[in-house]
């Protein structure tokens, strides 16, 4: 069955749009101005700053905060917002609901909640499959008269579900920021959600179709009706026309042999030359191994999704084992496009011809001509940083300031040895720092990654990276260059002395970015209000010199000038000073303390910070 195309000419719809402060934004979202050219719409897109999306027609609006990938964006309920900050149970009366489609799927950080009512009984079913509970206690805060059930690993009961044994109680979905302490300070009024087209879609989308759903929310495919003769001839003539142009493009560049270009990703190389000899599962690309499609689906188990190790995004990380008996990470790319293959040879390129501790290692691929983009990485067993600082692997006592100031020396020591490589990793952040057992530092995910030739003062390129990790700097001016790792990694370094993430709505509007929040408390010399008490940093004398030290570093690093911010280097010889104590008052005087004068700040901040400064050297 195929539906009428209703107006809708596939060609005119446009490529990417803008949308308020969101920029390169592409299927499956729409303006508002050409609804039928997507499956999620915005509006809003005239505003400077944030644009609205809706997750459910007809449904409520959401302020769309950030994009972190294509797929990805940071939306904010206002109301919830407010609620929470309140401290009210009417939060409970919220449920965000999900579009129920065929075409399109999400991951978001929405947790299932049971919200029953308490003048009956309680249902003894859901009090059995749910492991925690919060009975409403103040009934000025609305909070009287229900119990919350809830579970925090995956609720498998289709039956509860799907509402059976659901007497007087109602499932609800609401964001979460953490899983710990009070329930409703858990709650929180950010959502993150990833869009993932479903494979029908993909190759609809892709092909030249349009993504539809009939009235049994069954998947459709509509292509525009083609002549026979028009398809044959416009097949011919194209694939004449492309052979052309790729043979014009192989003798131009085997003449010319044109050194990098920085405008290009990465290589001026035709895929065809760089993948030769093609043979799946024999060939070797740049130097690593060529795995078939149908081996690593065997060692991913068909990619299980029990697999899961993280989602990006470009792709879904799985584990998987080799036949050799090696544990290896699979990161399946989403599309096989060009766009992707650009990201695929750039991040083979790049980890090729890099040979360093803390990067992590690359295995092999698959072929290009392989029904999908697959990299294969040694497996990291121990999470991500961002796992262990405020995710789901927190334990208490797990990162010590020993072993956190260890986890900044590594990680700046892999950032300094790309920068020597002429390579900017532009996605330094807690998510890309994995750990071993050991807690040894493996720096990932180089697929927006860029070379950048010493000749050069930096790259002109649209921003990418995630929210709170970007510098400000290269948002403006769209010129990229080794300073702005630099300030993504001093995101890092505060993340190491506060436990705090990168973006938190829930702080003060002028300090939901770490950075700012940050600054605030350095340049008023609060310390106290930045640093992680479960540190020990009030009894113990040698980690407050420390943390502040780190502290007044990634001050530093953050610097909106990027002449101030020091190099990659100078960073990595400051942190193993400050590891060692040889990081004494001159030099820290030297550094900090000029710096802190030249800002546009009034003397009795100015004054109040040096005073403080010298206390804390001088202890």
């Amino acid at each position: 069955m195929k539906l009428p195309a209703k107006g809708r000419n596939d060609s005119t719809c446009p490529k990417s749009f803008s949308c308020g402060n969101l920029t390169d934004l592409s299927f499956p979202f729409s303006h508002s101005t050409r609804p039928d050219c997507g499956i999620m719409l915005m509006s809003g897109c005239d505003a400077k700053l944030f644009p609205r999306i809706q997750l459910v027609p007809e449904g409520d609006w959401y302020y769309a905060l950030g994009k972190e990938y294509s797929y990805t964006i940071l939306l904010m309920d206002l109301k919830l917002q407010t609620t929470l900050r309140q401290h009210k149970c009417q939060a409970f009366n919220k449920n965000i609901s999900l579009s129920d489609s065929p075409s399109i799927s999400f991951t978001t950080n929405l947790q299932n909640f049971f919200k029953c009512n308490r003048t009956s009984s309680n249902n003894p079913y859901i009090h059995q499959k749910m492991k925690y509970h919060f009975d409403g206690y103040n009934s000025s805060d609305g909070c009287d008269g229900f119990t919350i059930y809830y579970k925090f690993d995956e609720v498998d009961d289709e039956d509860i579900l799907a509402g059976n044994h659901t007497s007087n109680c109602s499932l609800i979905r609401l964001p979460i920021q953490s899983r710990d302490g009070d329930l409703l300070k858990m709650l929180s009024p950010e959502i993150f959600v990833e869009w993932k087209l479903s494979d029908d879609c993909n190759k609809c989308h892709y092909g030249g179709g349009r993504c539809q759903t009939d009235k049994n929310n069954n998947f459709l495919c509509y292509k525009a009706n083609r002549s026979k003769l028009g398809l044959i001839l416009g097949t011919v003539f194209g694939g004449i026309l492309v052979m052309i142009t790729c043979l014009a493009v192989y003798f131009i560049w085997c003449y010319k042999k044109r050194k990098f270009s920085p405008s290009h990703f990465l290589s001026t190389k035709k895929f065809s030359d760089i993948f030769k000899h093609d043979v799946e599962g024999g060939s070797i690309y740049f130097g690593v191994p060529v795995f078939s499609y149908s081996e690593l689906e065997e060692a991913t188990n068909d990619f299980n999704s029990s697999r899961v190790l993280g989602d990006g995004g470009f792709g879904t990380v799985y584990y998987g084992k080799l036949k050799d008996g090696r544990e290896v990470a699979v990161k399946r790319l989403y599309e096989h496009n060009c766009k992707r293959m650009q990201q695929f040879v750039n991040e083979i390129e790049i980890l090729t011809r890099l040979r360093q501790i803390n990067l992590v290692t690359l295995y092999g691929c698959t072929s290009w001509r392989s029904r999908e983009l697959l990299l294969v990485y040694e497996y990291i067993p121990n999470g991500t940083l961002a796992d262990h600082l405020h995710g789901d692997r927190v334990k208490d006592g797990s990162l010590t300031w020993p072993v956190r100031m260890n986890i900044a020396i590594e990680t700046a020591g892999a950032l300094a040895y790309l920068h020597a490589s002429d390579v900017i990793h532009c996605d330094v952040k807690t998510n890309n720092i994995l750990l071993d057992q050991n807690f040894s530092v493996k720096v990932a995910d180089f697929g927006i990654s860029r070379l950048f030739p010493n000749d050069v003062s930096h790259i002109s390129t649209a921003p990418r990276g995630t929210p709170g990790y970007i510098d400000p700097k290269y948002h403006e001016c769209y010129q990229l260059t080794s300073k702005s790792d630099v300030y993504s990694f001093g995101v890092v370094l505060v993340e190491l002395i506060s436990s705090m993430t990168a973006v938190d709505m829930n702080r003060h509007t002028q300090e939901i970015n770490l950075a700012n929040f940050a600054i605030n408390k350095i340049v008023k010399c609060a310390f106290h209000e930045l640093i992680d008490p479960s540190l020990g940093f009030d009894s113990d004398t040698k980690i407050w010199e420390m943390t502040t030290s780190v502290a007044e570093l990634a001050f530093l690093c953050l610097h909106t000038d990027r002449d101030m911010r020091p190099t990659m280097v100078e960073v990595l010889d400051i942190l193993k000073e400050i590891q060692t104590s040889e990081f004494g008052n001159e030099k820290r005087a030297k550094l900090f303390l000029n710096q802190v004068k030249s800002l546009p700040l009034p003397n009795s901040v100015t004054d109040k910070w040096i005073t403080c400064s010298s206390t804390i050297t001088n202890t």
